[in-house]
């Protein structure tokens, strides 16, 4: 998907109820209707109140609230996350703001893998480390192979991971009904490009405000 200066427009329907089956050759992808999967496996740290985002300082009180809807495929998040990765951690770090992470999977086949190997990640309380990774290695030609099951599992290693449970994790696609959950949430909420950002439950301008430090830490914290 070619790189635009206002971010991934969706050119097809965001997936909905889009579940992994991994079998023992490759992996298959089917969908399995229209509506979210209440009893869904959730990875940690993930809020159904908060459109199944993966959250950080949920309990924070008197302080902003930021919203990102991303795909690991798009180049404009990368771009974003090389811009404003380290502010955001920042913001986890000090409590200075909750942080939710809305991970998409529109582009294609490996961002359903990708957003599964993040939600893996999560359990492993790796996930901000994981993340940044899969942004700072990305491909740049979508589903080119590069985030198959065995890449993701080995980017684990790079990111601090080494459990079984991980592994077992990716390769099972525990996750992947959760994906098609964050996707129809998407579709709910008319997200049509990544990246796309809320802060207090309005969008800020992407032209403006995403790719300046200044003007986005502004626009989070008002200052």
């Amino acid at each position: 998907m070619a790189q635009q200066p206002g971010g991934d427009k969706i050119t097809r329907n965001i997936v909905i109820g889009m579940v992994v089956l991994v079998v023992a050759v490759g992996v298959a992808f089917s969908v399995l209707g229209n509506k979210s999967i209440g009893n869904a496996a959730i990875p940690s740290s993930v809020s159904k109140a908060d459109g199944y985002g993966i959250v950080f300082n949920a309990d924070l009180k008197n302080k902003p609230v930021v919203d990102l809807w991303e795909d690991f495929q798009c180049p404009i998040c990368a771009r974003f996350e090389a811009t404003n990765g380290a502010y955001i951690q920042t913001l986890i770090s000090e409590k200075r703001a909750k942080v939710v992470f809305h991970i998409l999977s529109f582009i294609g086949p490996e961002s359903i893998l990708a957003a599964n190997a993040a939600a893996c990640s999560a359990d492993e309380s790796k996930f901000l480390q994981y993340h940044s990774y899969l942004y700072a290695n990305q491909s740049a030609t979508e589903n080119s192979g590069l985030w198959s099951n065995e890449r993701l599992i080995a980017s684990g290693s790079d990111s601090g991971i080494t459990s079984s449970t991980f592994k077992s994790c990716i390769s099972g696609g525990k996750y992947a009904a959760w994906v098609g959950n964050v996707a129809k949430d998407g579709e709910n909420k008319k997200i049509d490009s990544t990246p796309t950002v809320y802060v207090n439950g309005k969008v800020i301008d992407r032209n403006t405000q995403y790719f300046d430090p200044i003007a986005f830490a502004k626009a989070v914290e008002g200052k």
